[in-house]
């Protein structure tokens, strides 16, 4: 597993290590509206997933800003954001941010999502930033875990990837 900090502490990542080339694991996490979501949810499409820590924190923020942007130029791309917030926080949020290019969706009622990805961090129970494109075979094209979960993400690597993957 990738070394991850958070705030400059070492954090137990659960789950495997996601790398490209590998099949895309299934997960189950909800959406705004409380129904379920899975990878299947989106088969056949290209998947870029921003995986956040808290969307009511300043990094956090930014991050599902900037991709909800992206995501109005990228063709045949679903922007999905993932953290272990309440459906009804995102729903909330969202509304107040006029984000509605992205998807957020929760994975706070089993880490479903952090442990097959390898992002939950045990001792917080938050998954660690991470971005990850998944192409329509659902095979993963691209990977970043962020060594510093309060730090931001490679913004155009991620998007040049999606750009890149069919």
């Amino acid at each position: 597993m990738p070394a991850i900090t958070f705030k400059n502490k070492p954090v137990t990542l659960l789950g495997n290590e996601v790398k490209v080339g590998d099949k895309a694991p299934e997960f189950h996490v909800l959406a705004n509206d409380m129904s379920e979501i899975t990878l299947d949810s989106s088969k056949g499409k290209v998947r870029l997933f921003s995986v956040i820590p808290s969307i009511d924190t300043g990094v956090c923020d930014a991050q599902t800003r900037r991709f909800n942007e992206e995501a109005a130029k990228l063709e045949n791309v679903e922007v999905i954001t993932v953290s272990a917030d309440l459906p009804f926080a995102q729903r909330r949020w969202c509304a107040s941010a006029g984000i509605d290019n992205v998807i957020t969706v929760s994975d706070h009622k089993d880490l479903s999502f952090g442990k097959a990805y390898g992002v939950a961090m045990e001792e917080l129970r938050l998954l660690a930033r991470a971005t990850f494109v998944v192409d329509s075979s659902d095979t993963v094209t691209y990977v970043e875990y962020v060594a510093e979960a309060s730090s931001h993400p490679n913004y155009e690597a991620a998007i040049e990837a999606a750009k890149a993957a069919k």
